[in-house]
């Protein structure tokens, strides 16, 4: 009999209830998986650390953290944007990925995923401190992915846009006829990448099938980055 991808692997998704985590969730249990959601803000230094000790062994990190983005211009950028913003989407991450590679190293498994975003790939006006706050957590994956790829470890991330969730395509703004109009405009695939299409490629790059992936960015957007 053969066992789902992710059959018996322990699962931590953070900010499960936000951004890509509820389709996260559901997901990669149905692959299997035992999934510790996590909900903490992890905005506090020592949080990370308690998330990760909390919740015992670690097969497979996801980081999906998520920010309302800000939409000032960038000769508007305030200090208390640029530190919220950093504070809320790259903080965290070392932090956690501290606290995870230890115990994965000496496992020789595991796997990290980071929920990241196409605004880091492609310029977008009056998103100059989200797309540099999205940009540091993908310099971060290509680094780290090199440097642990000897001890059998995988960190890559998935660089999205234009997919649906209730953080960035809430319902309100999905029946807005601009936004449709939009979609149509600057969107090859015309439509919005559906939660579960992305869920389901990043259960694949935690899975055992995808063991040759290293330090990897992979665009999740419709086409959008290539245009």
């Amino acid at each position: 009999m053969t066992h789902p991808i992710l059959y018996g692997k322990r699962v931590l998704v953070t900010h499960a209830d936000r951004f890509m985590g509820p389709a996260l969730c559901e997901v990669f249990a149905k692959h299997g998986a035992i999934v510790l959601a996590s909900t903490e803000p992890l905005t506090n230094e020592s949080e990370p650390g308690t998330v990760i000790a909390r919740a015992g062994q670690v097969d497979v990190l996801v980081v999906n953290l998520a920010f309302s983005a800000p939409t000032s211009e960038a000769a508007e950028v305030s200090e208390n944007e640029w530190r919220d913003t950093f504070a809320a989407l790259v903080d965290p991450l070392p932090r956690l990925v501290r606290a995870t590679l230890p115990a994965m190293m000496a496992r020789r498994s595991g796997k990290i995923l980071v929920m990241g975003s196409a605004s880091a790939l492609r310029g977008m006006k009056r998103a100059s401190t989200y797309s540099a706050a999205r940009g540091a957590q993908l310099a971060y994956v290509q680094a780290v992915g090199v440097e642990v790829a000897i001890h059998n470890v995988q960190v890559n991330a998935i660089a999205q846009n234009f997919v649906d969730n209730p953080t960035y395509f809430p319902s309100e703004v999905q029946a807005n006829p601009r936004f449709q109009e939009r979609l149509k405009r600057e969107v090859p695939l015309g439509r919005l990448v559906g939660a579960a299409e992305d869920a389901e490629f990043a259960a694949y790059l935690c899975s055992d099938a995808a063991n040759c992936f290293v330090g990897q960015v992979f665009p999740v957007c419709g086409g959008w980055v290539g245009r």
